[in-house]
């Protein structure tokens, strides 16, 4: 035995509706629980958030392998005043960075392994050198980490020699 079923257009149109309310609510419940466990949208990114002493967070892309330290920040057209990028290192040393190939001025920013800034090169200018003769950048006392952040920052965030940055 067949069930029969007899609906008007504006029946069908109801229940199409009623259907689609009924999935827009599901998904805005859903939705809102799933923003209340992601986490900020910095970690999901992959950006570290690095605190400074005055409350600013700069959010800083992680060079921890060879092929990212060496490709650091070179080719980028601007760099936001909140961004940049964090160098780890396994041991402490003068590490030595140049601007080959950056197009952008940057400070850097050198700290030793307890976050602690031990030398700071400021406005870095950019390198069009296409010789490996650009000038090449180094502290005056070993470091863990290093921060690249916009020219101008660190004296914009008043980061001085002395003060610790707080980061994961």
């Amino acid at each position: 035995m067949g069930l029969r079923h007899s609906c008007s257009p504006t029946g069908h149109r109801r229940v199409i509706l009623a259907l689609n309310q009924a999935i827009f609510s599901s998904l805005a419940i859903v939705g809102t629980a799933a923003w209340a466990v992601l986490p900020p949208a910095s970690a999901e990114e992959g950006l570290i958030p690095v605190k400074t002493p005055g409350g600013a967070t700069i959010y800083a892309e992680l060079a921890d392998t060879t092929e990212k330290r060496a490709r650091g920040l070179m080719f980028r057209n601007s760099l936001a005043q909140d961004r940049g990028m964090l160098f780890t290192f396994a041991e402490p040393k003068p590490w030595t960075f140049w601007m080959k190939n950056t197009k952008i001025p940057l400070d850097i920013i050198w700290l030793d392994g307890k976050k602690r800034i031990v030398y700071i090169e400021r406005n870095v200018p950019i390198c069009t050198r296409t010789d490996d003769s650009c000038p090449q950048y180094q502290p005056t006392e070993d470091a863990m980490y290093v921060l690249e952040i916009a020219g101008g920052m660190a004296d914009a965030l008043k980061l001085q020699r002395g003060a610790t940055l707080q980061f994961p």
